[in-house]
C-alpha cells in the first residue's frame, strides 16, 4: 500500500487538494444556500414555478443542463470523498440539491419536516437576518419553528 502511495504522489496532492477545496467549499454553498431560499419555498403542496421561467426556452435548457451537470459533478465528487479525506456527504447533498428528479420536491419536504434540521436551518437564517422556513400543513405541526 505504501508502495502504491508513493508511486502516485502527484495523484493524491491533487485528490487531497480537491478534497480541501469540496471542504472549504460546502462550508460557504451550504449556508449560502439556506439564506437564499424564499422563506415560504417549502409551505407549497408543489413546487413553484421555476426561477428562469422568464428566459427564453434554449437558455432555460441551457441554464438546466449545466445545473445538473454540476450536481452530477458533486454526487460523484462526494462519492469519491468518501473514500478520501473530505466531505463526502456534504458534497453529495449538494449535488442532490442542485440536479433535477422525479420526486424532489417531497424529498425536500420530508428533510426539512424534521425538527432538528428545521431548527437548525432557522438558526442560520436568523443570524443572517432572515425570516425563518415556513412549513405547509401536510408537513407534520406545519407553520413555522
Amino acid at each position: 500500500m505504501i508502495t502504491f502511495i508513493h508511486s502516485h504522489e502527484t495523484l493524491f496532492f491533487w485528490l487531497m487538494s480537491a478534497s480541501v477545496i469540496g471542504f472549504i467549499g460546502s462550508l460557504i454553498v451550504i449556508p449560502w444556500i439556506l439564506i437564499r431560499i424564499p422563506s415560504d419555498y417549502f409551505s407549497h403542496k408543489k413546487r413553484q414555478k421555476h426561477q428562469w421561467g422568464s428566459y427564453p426556452p434554449i437558455i432555460r435548457l441551457v441554464l438546466l443542463l449545466i445545473k445538473n451537470i454540476l450536481g452530477v459533478i458533486f454526487i460523484i465528487s462526494g462519492i469519491i470523498m468518501l473514500l478520501i479525506p473530505g466531505q463526502g456527504i456534504i458534497t453529495i447533498i449538494i449535488g442532490i440539491i442542485l440536479i433535477d428528479f422525479p420526486y424532489k420536491y417531497k424529498i425536500e419536504q420530508w428533510i426539512i419536516s424534521h425538527p432538528a434540521i428545521l431548527r437548525s436551518i432557522n438558526q442560520l437564517r436568523a443570524k443572517a437576518k432572515q425570516s425563518p422556513i415556513e412549513r405547509s400543513s401536510g408537513l407534520g405541526s406545519g407553520g413555522v419553528i
